[in-house]
Order: structure tokens, then sequence, then C-alpha cells
């Protein structure tokens, strides 16, 4: 409990710290943020650097009570899930292609670039087909019932 409060009171105490970055971001003039490096460094970079630092904060918490859940929980159940994620993985991969495609820029994304979006897309639909079919199923068997 006493952590509670005390990651509770760290949290305010964050939230202050960036209402005043914001406040300071916010007073100052749009045209002088742009053009001037100075108020850019003084203004932008501690907001950033107060950004850095809760974003540390929370990986090193989620890495912790990930690596905690795999410990403490049924490990072939978290094999069988990485397992049909890798799955998931591998098959999008092999259903698309990759070419070389030119950039707004100039540049030139890779095939394997390409290739690895492509798969990334195909995966998110496929993970998003699986969610709304298990909807589906789990409405079905409450109509069942």
């Amino acid at each position: 409990m006493i952590l509670h409060k005390i990651l509770k009171y760290a949290a305010f105490v964050i939230g202050l710290i960036g209402i005043v970055f914001l406040a300071r971001i916010l007073m100052a003039d749009d045209s002088t943020i742009v053009a001037s490096a100075d108020a850019q460094q003084s203004l932008i970079t501690p907001f950033l650097w107060l950004a850095y630092v809760v974003l540390f904060f929370i990986l090193i918490m989620v890495g912790f009570f990930v690596i905690k859940g795999l410990f403490s929980g049924d490990i072939r159940e978290t094999i069988i899930s990485i397992g049909a994620f890798a799955l998931v993985i591998v098959l999008a991969y092999l259903l698309t292609d990759g070419n070389e495609i030119p950039l707004k820029d100039g540049g030139t994304l890779s095939a394997s670039g390409s290739h690895w979006i492509s798969a990334g897309l195909v995966m998110f639909y496929i993970l998003g087909a699986i969610a709304v079919l298990s909807m589906f199923i789990s409405g079905a068997k409450k109509l069942i019932k």
C-alpha cells in the first residue's frame, strides 16, 4: 500500500512538472520557437526529457511485470501463445512480397523494408480478423446458452 502512495505522489509531481513545461511552451511566441534554436533548447528540450524519463520508467515497469508474470504463471501456455504469434508473423511474411519503392524525398525504400512493412500490415489484418471472429464466436455461445 505504501508503494501505491509513493507512486501516486510521484505521478502527481511529474504531472505538475509537465504542466509547468507545457505552460512555458504555450506562453512563448510560435515564431520565436521556430526561429530560435536557443528558444527550442530552453523550452522544448526539458519537456522532451521529461517524456523520455516517463517512457523509460514505463518500459522498465512493463518489462518487470511481464517477466514476473512469465515465471509466476503457466509457462506452457505462454510458450504456446508466443509460438502462435510467431506463426502469424511467418505466415504474414510468406504471404507478402517486397519491391523497391521510390520515396517522395528522392530516396528508395528497399525491397526488404517493403516486404516487412507489407508483412506487418498483413499480420495486423490477420490478428484483427482473429479478434473479430473470437468476438462473434463468444457472442454466438452466449446466445446458445
